[in-house]
């Protein structure tokens, strides 16, 4: 049975935040959706792989036995106690149905608890049950996770990029596929509704969770980033390239003098605003030293070490 690398098939490393998984996650279930790849038979398995891999890193617990046990093959019998007495392995394993894991996870988790028998599939003595991932990700089918309740009201996450310029999305809800778009410039905490398409005409009720992003921080309409400056450019002062939210590239102006942690700002780069300008982009200053200096440099540099003592 091979070993799997979970960090691997989302493309993210082991010390990856719970956001970086998340946001990983989200692109590639897009990417490999079946309903993007009708009849695409190796786009279905790899879509759930992407499901298997995230099922078990996005949950703390089975994260942690995976990078302790998951070169070994399987969990030991006991040590994970929530493979029990909640309802089922696919409340278990937030609303994923394990049976259609690969035989790495059933030998991983398959006996890690009191049904030393395996697991059953959500539809196995299971009521009806709605996936708050296929209301909330344009992910429905199998390998999703959180439910929510009846009166349909529920998160939607999209990244800081996606929140940015607007996302189009598509959620199935009662067996409905629904179309919306998230507005360029929706804050965490933005509600959303449709009205008259939930069950029985009621509506949809969307709240929009922006994820953390690990390139920008927003603070208000302001964004944060930073950008390395080589340690002679900050010397003397010159031109560096910054990376905007929008994906352009603007052209920043450092001073000569400048220390590491300075914040400059770029006007105009910042969040949209309802007015229709935006906030500013700072960017904080990161000096840099290069490792493999040359013998050449290494001479200038210890002649402006003696010059400066």
């Amino acid at each position: 049975m091979a070993y799997k690398d979970y960090y691997d098939v989302l493309g993210v490393s082991r010390g990856a935040s719970d956001a970086d998984i998340k946001s990983a996650y989200r692109k590639l279930a897009k990417q490999f959706h079946p309903d993007k790849n009708a009849g695409d038979e190796k786009a279905a398995e790899r879509f759930k792989e992407i499901g298997e891999a995230y099922a078990v890193l996005s949950d703390p617990e089975k994260r942690k036995l995976y990078d302790q046990y998951g070169h070994a093959g399987q969990v030991p019998p006991g040590a994970y106690p929530g493979a029990g007495g909640m309802g089922g392995a696919a409340a278990d394993f937030g609303g994923f149905d394990p049976g259609q894991f690969s035989d790495f996870f059933q030998g991983l988790f398959g006996q890690a608890g009191p049904r030393a028998g395996g697991f059953r599939g959500a539809g196995a003595g299971a009521g009806p049950q709605v996936n708050l991932e296929d209301l909330l990700g344009g992910l429905g089918g199998a390998g999703q996770s959180r439910r929510f309740v009846q009166n349909v009201e529920g998160e939607l996450q999209v990244t800081l990029e996606e929140a940015f310029g607007g996302s189009d999305e598509v959620i199935n809800v009662d067996g409905k596929r629904l179309s919306l778009r998230v507005p360029a410039g929706t804050r965490d905490g933005a509600r959303l509704r449709l009205a008259g398409q939930g069950p029985g005409g009621g509506d949809v009720l969307l709240t929009i969770r922006v994820l953390e992003d690990g390139r920008f921080d927003l603070d208000g309409d302001d964004l944060t980033t930073s950008v390395d400056v080589p340690a002679p450019v900050a010397a003397l002062g010159g031109d560096v390239k910054v990376q905007t939210i929008a994906g352009t590239t603007g052209n920043l102006t450092v001073p000569p003098g400048s220390s590491g942690g300075r914040k400059m700002r770029l006007r105009g780069q910042g969040w949209p605003r309802k007015d229709g300008t935006r906030g500013d982009l700072y960017v904080r200053l990161n000096i840099t030293v290069p490792k493999d200096l040359s013998a050449e440099e290494q001479d200038l540099y210890r002649r402006l070490r003696d010059l400066r003592a």
